[in-house]
Parts: C-alpha cells; sequence; structure tokens
C-alpha cells in the first residue's frame, strides 16, 4: 500500500519541525559553528595582511576579496550539512523518523533550512569583522537585499547538493570528503584573483565554472562593479545545482529508506 500524501501544511510544520532539530543539534555542538567561522576570517586575514600587498585588483584588495570570501564560508558549511546527513543515516534515527506520522521529505528539507541559517549567519559574522576590518561596501539597501538573495540562492542549492554527497557516502568520514571539490572550487576562480591573470588554461575553467558569476553578481552588489551577464548566469547556475541536488538527494534518500 502506497503512503498517503500529506495535505501541504503537515510537510510545512514536519519540515519546520526538522529545522529546529537541526538547529538545536547545531546549539549543542558550537565547535562546528566556530570552525566554520573560524576558518574563512583566518583566510580573509591571510589573504589581506600577508598576499594583499602583493596582489594588484585596482581597488583595496579586502573589498576584492570579500565576496569571495563569504561564498567559501558556504563552501565549509556544504561539508558540515553532508556530515550531518550521514551521521543520521548511519546512526539509525531515520528508521525511527519512518515509524512517526510525517512527511518523508522533511528530513532533507530540514537539514537544508538549517544549514541556510547557519551559512548566512556565518556570512554575516565575516562581514562584520571584515567591516573592522576595513572593508567598505558602496551598495545601497536593495542592493543589500540583493546580496542576501544571491548567497541565499548559493547556499540553498550547495545545501541539497551537500545532502545527496551525504547520502551517498557510507559514513560520516567519507561524506566530509566528498565535499572536497566544493570546497577547492572557490580557490580556482576569481575569489582571490582576477581570473585574467591566470594561465590560459586555468582561465578558461575559472571563467566558466559556477563560482565565478556568482561571485562577480556579489562583488557587483556590493562594489559597484560591472556585473554584466554574471547574474543571470549566476541565478541559472543556483538553480541547475539546486535541481540537480534536489532530485539525485530525493532519489537516494528514497532508496535508503526502502531498503
Amino acid at each position: 500500500m502506497s503512503t498517503p500524501t500529506l495535505p501541504r501544511p503537515a510537510v510545512a510544520a514536519d519540515s519546520l519541525a526538522m529545522l529546529r532539530r537541526s538547529l538545536k543539534h547545531l546549539l549543542r555542538s558550537p565547535d562546528s559553528m566556530i570552525m566554520a567561522v573560524a576558518l574563512p576570517i583566518m583566510l580573509m586575514l591571510l589573504f589581506v595582511y600577508v598576499f594583499g600587498g602583493a596582489i594588484d585588483t585596482g581597488t583595496a584588495y579586502i573589498n576584492y576579496v570579500v565576496p569571495g570570501i563569504i561564498l567559501l564560508c558556504a563552501a565549509f558549511g556544504a561539508s558540515t550539512t553532508a556530515v550531518g546527513v550521514s551521521s543520521d543515516m548511519t546512526e539509525g534515527i531515520v528508521d525511527r523518523f519512518r515509524t512517526l506520522p510525517i512527511a518523508q521529505s522533511s528530513f532533507l528539507t530540514g537539514h537544508v533550512l538549517a544549514s541556510v541559517v547557519r551559512n548566512l549567519l556565518t556570512g554575516a559574522i565575516v562581514i562584520a569583522v571584515a567591516l573592522l576590518m576595513g572593508f567598505r561596501p558602496t551598495s545601497d539597501p536593495m542592493k543589500w537585499l540583493g546580496v542576501i538573495g544571491m548567497i541565499a540562492a548559493f547556499v540553498f542549492a550547495l545545501s541539497y547538493l551537500s545532502t545527496a554527497l551525504g547520502l551517498l557516502a557510507k559514513n560520516p568520514e567519507a561524506a566530509g570528503g566528498f565535499t572536497f571539490v566544493i570546497m577547492f572550487l572557490p580557490y580556482v576562480s576569481s575569489a582571490f584573483v582576477p581570473a585574467e591573470t591566470m594561465p590560459s588554461w586555468l582561465r578558461w575553467f575559472a571563467e566558466n565554472q559556477p563560482i565565478t558569476p556568482i561571485i562577480e553578481t556579489v562583488r557587483g552588489l556590493l562594489m559597484g562593479t560591472p556585473i554584466g551577464s554574471s547574474a543571470w548566469l549566476a541565478v541559472a547556475w543556483c538553480a541547475a545545482i539546486a535541481a540537480v541536488g534536489f532530485v539525485w538527494a530525493n532519489v537516494l534518500y528514497r532508496n535508503r529508506v526502502t531498503r
């Protein structure tokens, strides 16, 4: 017998319950939150104060690098999401969820929404530290809303992809390893140096991977630099990654819970 489809209000309520669960777990293990904030801040300090004087971007280096650091926070957060999903799958809690009258999709939605909340919070902390270091954005309130929307869309897409990787992994350690490529991508983009300064073969990759148009869009909104077609490419990449992650995660989840 097939499981009856729950009405939408029940699905939303179940997803919010799973979101609260994930956020409570975050509060009970603040070390992961501290690391998610500390690593990007340490990298920002390193690039600005050690390498910044030797890198010519046509503007104060901190104004150039902060958008990339913000997205790097999301990349680090991807590992936390994948590990959290994998831990739940291996510790047996999902078997208990299956016995409850809740929407099964709420498990995935709760992890994704918690990831969005966590990454927006860490991003806000990084921006606050950057302001203390001399970061001076020129954006108005509407552009700040655009920045928040762009970052939220990227984090949402990346979180669904990370959820799929967490379901694919056999254990939490493997889940963390699967997200290595995601954490590496910001380094081979325009996050820290202009793509045109790279060798031709690497420049082509940097300009055509998903991170670069997202960074250029955020940078343009914050600093008033030209955005061009980057905004449309950024939205398209986020939509594509979210769609792939959503379908992949749900297929993997159904396969694992019905074994």
